[in-house]
């Protein structure tokens, strides 16, 4: 055990201690130990003023809940089809993975260039459905959202589908036989045998999910930049604009502390919600 806990002690419970501390300072790493200087709660005072880290905030939170219950709900549907005898069962399963194995720098470049002006997307809008004026997506307020939520629900459908399929094949046949002599259509076997005894992993994916939109971070910064008046930057992209372009590693230790906090509250809420719903 003892290379894991080495390893887990230095690039885990050390930096996070450590940015505790940092939240409560004022540092720029490249001028020393000696410019390192106590400043109390000044960071969170400064972060409740902060416009920018506000917004980001707004943004992760909209995304997180876009993104979430959407790919869990289309995870699900494909698994319960890919679970019944199908043709391709292990192709089709394959295809859906590989967006989430896939580099996402190369994914959000990718959908970049769909998404551009002169991009398919708008020639789609253009050539075939007639639309005259077709949207500048990253330049649009309400609009630069709309490709970073669906390349997130797209690398996320594989590794749901994935774990959903091995939770449905572990769902008795002898609870769906008695359904069926007890006259039970498809959405009743569904909804009282199969959404119940698969609960646990959609309470598990949910936790994870929910997790990962809130560090949601390369899609934002190769798709947009964080432009449009930072109408669709996230916490973490803020997180690393303060540390590493202005250098203000306490104030960027004090926006991931506070997202730490976000992440905790919205774990915890979910653990609480499960004893209404998840069945074990």
């Amino acid at each position: 055990m003892a290379p894991s806990f080495i390893a887990f002690v230095v690039f885990i419970a050390f930096p996070f201690f450590a940015s505790i501390g940092l939240a409560f300072t004022e540092w720029n790493f490249i001028g020393g130990w000696e410019k390192l200087k106590f400043v109390g709660l000044d960071n969170f005072r400064d972060l409740i003023k902060d416009v920018r880290f506000g917004q980001a905030m707004k943004n992760t939170f909209v995304y997180a809940i876009s993104t979430v219950p959407t790919s869990i709900i289309i995870a699900l549907g494909l698994a319960y089809v890919l679970n019944n005898k199908v043709f391709f069962k292990k192709t089709l399963r394959m295809a859906f993975f590989i967006p989430y194995i896939s580099n996402t720098v190369a994914l959000a470049a990718v959908f970049k260039y769909l998404f551009r002006s002169d991009g398919i997307v708008n020639t789609v809008l253009t050539d075939v459905f007639k639309v005259a004026d077709p949207p500048s997506w990253f330049s649009h307020v309400h609009l630069n959202k709309v490709p970073i939520i669906l390349l997130v629900v797209w690398t996320a459908i594989g590794y749901e589908l994935v774990i959903y399929m091995a939770a449905l094949q572990n769902v008795p046949s002898s609870l769906y036989e008695a359904a069926e002599i007890d006259g039970a259509s498809g959405w009743k076997k569904f909804w009282k045998v199969t959404f119940p005894l698969i609960s646990p992993t959609t309470f598990y994916l949910m936790i994870v999910r929910c997790i990962f939109s809130f560090k949601i971070f390369s899609s934002v910064n190769i798709m947009t930049m964080g432009t449009t008046a930072y109408s669709n930057t996230s916490m973490v992209s803020e997180i690393y604009v303060s540390a590493f372009e202005r250098y203000q590693f306490g104030y960027a230790s004090a926006e991931s502390l506070i997202m730490f906090v976000i992440i905790l509250l919205v774990t915890l809420f979910q653990f609480w919600g499960q004893k209404k719903w998840v069945h074990y």
